[in-house]
């Protein structure tokens, strides 16, 4: 089975090759989804990686503060998503 890491502080400039690449250097990367504005489709600086579960720790061990670029990065198990109450549900802007 696999999980999925949140990737936090991400040059802006980083590809999904790219970290692909640095994260295989300590374990086999399934997948990797970087997140991007809806609008400008720039990057946002965070993204997930998919590990098997048995490679979790290593991988948040290995990577959680290392340098990509000129950013230390973040990792740690991702959380599920939870819905925001404080935004209303059907909004349109018109």
């Amino acid at each position: 089975m696999a999980k999925s890491l949140f990737v936090g502080n991400l040059p802006w400039s980083a590809t999904e090759d790219e970290i692909k690449a640095k994260f295989e250097e300590s374990v086999k990367v399934l997948a990797v989804r970087l997140v991007t504005d809806k609008f400008s489709g720039k990057a946002k600086g965070f993204g997930f990686v998919e590990v098997d579960d048995a490679d979790m720790e290593k991988a948040i061990t290995a990577m959680n503060g290392k340098k990509i670029g000129d950013r230390e990065i973040v990792v740690n198990e991702a959380k599920p998503r939870t819905e925001r109450s404080d935004r209303p549900r059907n909004f349109s802007r018109f």
